[in-house]
């Protein structure tokens, strides 16, 4: 098994901020739809994508979820020079985004880039400082009067980076969760029989606040749920082995737990037994702050879920780019699949 790249590439490139998806979503309904026994799309603007089991007495469903959002911006403020003043939608490092391309959504896209004080002109107590998200601006090189023929507040900004291969790794803007977007494609391609009805779902806010999650959740009411997400992976000088959670190369990732959800302990017991069954690389993530739709899928159904997720080791995350494996990405996909297909093989009584 390849990484399909352009596929990859095309996932990550294009814009869809938390709110505005409708452009990703638009890439998985026409990429989803010749592998689906149904395809419909909720008031929130989720994806769901269901898959038939053709051995399923109890009528039982498993719900996948993949957010389709990545983190961006929105417009506040066009200010009389034509700077451009934004909000964050999901969270931002702030000392990544000097100098930094974006692309701002309004009649047409325009690139842009974060402008802030030079630091020709900072008093040394400005020097030392950690900038703020507020400290910065967007300079789109044009006159106000200009600006506002295609500018207007409310419309969103995006990241402007292209996915390149470095190594055996991919690196591109939202990686978090493009990568998961792409291997739940991937997956409904190659699943040949699902053990439960399968409703796998591209959700939308998850970088606000697990929005869609919460919503599909409530309606599909799975009895099983498995998040895709990815985690980090700080891996890199200066981290103490307690403190990396995941490396990359390493495998996929079996969540233990996060800052907003206890994975039930059936299911991660049931993914590292199918990881080894199926000689599937995997390592644990116990992920102290973040959360993910895990904390949806398992809660907000009528019944509850017996839940967890499948993460992908990421570094660089939430910042300008972000960068995987393509060997976990790999792994991932594997995971998924034996998972959905051995579904109804474990004892979930005890």
């Amino acid at each position: 098994m390849n990484v399909n790249i352009q596929l990859l590439k095309s996932i990550c490139e294009i814009a869809g901020a938390p709110g505005f998806e409708k452009r990703i979503r638009d890439l998985v309904i026409q990429t989803v739809t010749p592998h689906a026994d149904e395809v419909r799309v909720d008031n929130m603007g989720n994806v769901v994508v269901v898959k038939k089991s053709k051995k399923n007495p109890d009528n039982k469903k498993v719900m996948v979820a993949a957010h389709m959002d990545e983190i961006g911006f929105i417009v506040t403020h066009i200010d009389d020079n034509g700077f451009v003043r934004f909000h964050t939608l999901g969270g931002f490092d702030p000392k990544t985004l000097t100098a930094q391309r974006v692309i701002i959504h309004g009649k047409k896209d325009l690139v842009g880039v974060m402008g802030s004080k030079p630091i020709h002109v900072m008093s040394q107590e400005e020097r030392t400082k950690l900038p703020k998200t507020t400290d910065f601006f967007i300079d789109l090189g044009m006159t106000k009067e200009e600006v506002v023929k295609y500018v207007s507040v409310g419309d969103s900004i995006t990241r402007d980076r292209e996915l390149i291969e470095m190594g055996d790794c991919v690196n591109c803007k939202s990686i978090d969760n493009r990568v998961a977007v792409y291997i739940l494609i991937e997956t409904l391609k190659t699943i040949k029989d699902p053990a439960f009805d399968l409703y796998a779902v591209f959700t939308v806010q998850e970088e606000v606040g697990l929005r869609g999650a919460n919503v599909a959740a409530h309606g599909i009411n799975p009895d099983f749920g498995i998040a895709l997400d990815t985690t980090i992976a700080f891996d890199v000088p200066g981290a103490q082995a307690h403190e990396k959670v995941t490396e990359l190369g390493k495998g996929t990732a079996i969540k233990i737990m996060d800052a907003m959800t206890i994975c039930d302990y059936r299911m991660v017991d049931f993914m590292k037994k199918t990881a080894e069954t199926h000689q599937i690389q995997w390592q644990p993530e116990i992920l102290t702050a973040g959360g993910t739709d895990t904390a949806g899928v398992q809660r907000m159904g009528k019944n509850g879920a017996i839940a967890g997720a499948i993460s992908i080791p990421t570094r660089h995350l939430h910042q300008v780019i972000e960068m995987a494996h393509k060997s976990d990405i790999i792994e991932s996909i594997k995971l998924l699949n034996a998972c959905i297909e051995d579904l109804d093989q474990y004892d979930w009584s005890h």
